[in-house]
């Protein structure tokens, strides 16, 4: 009998580790999603102000990089950010990590989630027409 305990003990601690790892990952990748979209909507929100005064809204898109730049900088984490597209898409993409619990026991001493998200830069004709 006591090789069946040691054996269903194993697996069991098994089970918990993915979980509790598991668990981790998962709010890693959460941490990482939500950094990257916020990042986007700073950036998405750099309104060119000289012409926005006009009644042209564009987004300016090197303040835009600033913007999304400075947030993931005041939030303590680190990413890309980069215009795509003709210039009217900003792209963050932020990598977050984790340590395990259990998986450190088997040499995998963090997990790494990397999420990325997008903003559209608007540019609106004048008279609020986009």
């Amino acid at each position: 009998m006591s090789v069946f305990v040691v054996i269903a003990t194993f697996g069991l601690m098994v089970l918990i580790g993915l979980v509790v790892d598991g668990g981790t990952l998962l709010r890693a990748t959460q941490s990482a999603h939500t950094l990257a979209g916020e990042a986007a909507r700073a950036g998405g929100q750099a309104v060119d102000r000289p012409t926005a005064a006009s009644g042209d809204v564009t987004v300016n898109p090197a303040a835009a990089v600033r913007a999304a730049s400075a947030y993931l900088t005041a939030a303590g984490t680190s990413g890309t950010v980069a215009i795509t597209g003709d210039g009217t898409r900003l792209s963050v993409t932020v990598t977050d990590t984790a340590p395990t619990v259990f998986l450190a026991l088997i040499g995998i001493r963090e997990l790494s989630a990397t999420s990325t998200a997008h903003a559209v830069l608007v540019h609106a004709l004048p008279g609020g027409t986009p």
